[in-house]
């Protein structure tokens, strides 16, 4: 190898250049969620018991299917012990049917 030829990078300049375009600045933007849904709780139905009644039956007449009995017992903890153990003038809770 010839010690003359060698190449000259002494007009080389560095310098750091991205491709990548300029972020936009989004640090002032504030996030928030709104809807045009109305939120609309049924009223809480009530329903008083009457001779000859059970949790089955009033099911049957609120829900269309008699299995649906311990959605009123849970609602009715409060004043109900056991299921089979409903008397007339009992004020329940109907609550809404779960879908």
């Amino acid at each position: 190898m010839s010690s003359g030829n060698k190449p000259d990078f002494s007009n080389v300049q560095g310098g750091v250049r991205s491709t990548e375009a300029e972020r936009p600045d989004f640090s002032n933007v504030q996030g928030g969620v709104t809807s045009t849904e109305e939120i609309v709780n049924p009223p809480e139905q009530t329903y008083t018991v009457e001779k000859g009644d059970s949790l089955s039956k009033i099911a049957k007449q609120f829900y269309g299917k008699a299995n649906a009995w311990p959605q009123i017992f849970e609602a009715n903890r409060d004043q109900l012990d056991d299921p089979d153990r409903i008397k007339p003038g009992q004020v329940l809770k109907i609550p809404p049917a779960k879908t």
